[in-house]
């Protein structure tokens, strides 16, 4: 959704087409100003999160996104049901049980002065994810992803269904070291604890995917492509977590998701749709104003988490060379300056002055060279990485 609030700017890029002697003002109405941009989905079983936001001008690529605070933000149900989402700048989050499948939900927002509401809609169902490759075709080549859903529930109509993502992978630092230098003793002293031994990164994927089964035997859709990873990655290092998350949508949301990436893939191309010609489920009660965005409805997302080791694929890893510092003619008097003028940190002690002509030989590590939290680790052990097996929720 993030190119979305530019979108505004679309047409004015004519200006830069060869020939063009005097200057380009688009003339976009106040109507196509200052849209409602309305994220999140409808979900049972969970917490449901709507963020809100507005479309930003041409000028607007360095101001941070218009956020739409104090808003009422709320679910219901044809039933009379009601669930109200509590939040703050522009994040609305509440949690629903479990929705009914026969009855028809929409998402009402009150904001500035007006009404909006999405369309109605049941819960859409959603299959179980059936399995997650991974593969890799040649040994120069990045590591793919790809999902296969269960048998659809309709064999017999087109199925639609968009994905998302989460990553996990362990990451260890450059060097470890079990000893630091007391500058109270003035002498090594053994600590194996000083810094972790390793820890792990966790992001959510960039984007939504989508794909639809009509091309597919059945209309079951198989090992479709997600996303892939560059073999000499970090996150292909060790040992490496994705969760798929899987959730069946109609035919409408599938359509508005592909216009909305075509529309941020193209943005600044002078055939480009304003941001208003996006198909949206999301309408104005109380004026003409116009909304961008889709409320799905669904009645379960689907879940598969799986593993991956290098051990099983052609990783890229870079050589780098030892970048600690060596000192080859050491004492005690040097570690003290090395410790409190340099801030650096012990990690290897070879002491050889015992014997004729031998010396002290010391090596030397900046924090971030040790500590994965200065590379923005974590090391907490995630509760699921101790599973040996691929996952399916």
């Amino acid at each position: 959704m993030k190119s979305l609030y530019f979108a505004l700017c679309l047409m004015v890029s004519v200006c830069t087409l060869s020939g063009c002697i005097d200057e380009y003002e688009a003339d976009i109405s106040e109507e196509y100003s200052d849209l409602l941009v309305v994220e999140g989905t409808i979900c049972s079983g969970k917490l449901n999160q709507f963020i809100l936001s507005r479309t930003q001008d041409i000028n607007s690529f360095n101001i941070p996104r218009q956020m739409v605070s104090g808003a009422k933000v709320s679910v219901h149900g044809s039933d009379g049901s009601e669930y109200i989402a509590q939040g703050s700048y522009g994040y609305y989050s509440c949690w629903i049980d479990v929705l009914n499948p026969d009855v028809k939900y929409y998402l009402r927002i009150e904001t500035d002065g007006d009404v909006y509401e999405s369309d109605p809609q049941k819960p859409i169902p959603s299959e179980k994810i059936a399995e997650v490759n991974v593969v890799q075709h040649t040994p120069e080549s990045n590591i793919e992803v790809l999902v296969t859903p269960d048998a659809p529930f309709d064999a017999d109509k087109a199925n639609y269904y968009s994905w998302t993502y989460e990553e996990t992978w362990e990451v260890h630092p450059d060097y470890t070291t079990y000893i630091y230098f007391d500058t109270k003793i003035m002498e090594p002293v053994y600590d194996p604890n000083q810094f972790p031994l390793r820890g792990w990164k966790s992001i959510k994927g960039s984007s939504i995917l989508v794909g639809a089964s009509l091309n597919y035997e059945g209309q079951h859709i198989r090992k479709l492509k997600l996303y892939d990873i560059d073999r000499g990655d970090e996150r292909m290092f060790y040992k490496y977590s994705g969760l798929i998350q899987q959730r069946a949508i109609s035919k409408a949301e599938y359509e508005y998701e592909l216009a909305r990436r075509q529309a941020s893939s193209e943005m600044g191309g002078l055939f480009t749709p304003l941001p208003s010609a996006l198909p949206t489920n999301i309408h104005c009660l109380t004026s003409h104003k116009h909304v961008i965005g889709f409320v799905g409805c669904s009645s379960n997302t689907s879940e598969y988490r799986f593993f991956l080791s290098p051990v099983n694929y052609s990783i890229d890893r870079p050589y780098h060379k030892d970048a600690r510092l060596w000192l080859n003619d050491c004492n005690e008097g040097t570690c003290y300056r090395m410790v409190v003028e340099e801030h650096m940190f012990l990690c290897e002690w070879k002491d050889e002055r015992y014997r004729p002509d031998g010396k002290l030989q010391t090596a030397w590590a900046y924090d971030y060279q040790l500590d994965v939290r200065l590379r923005g680790a974590y090391i907490e052990e995630p509760d699921y990485w101790s599973l040996e097996e691929n996952v399916s929720y």
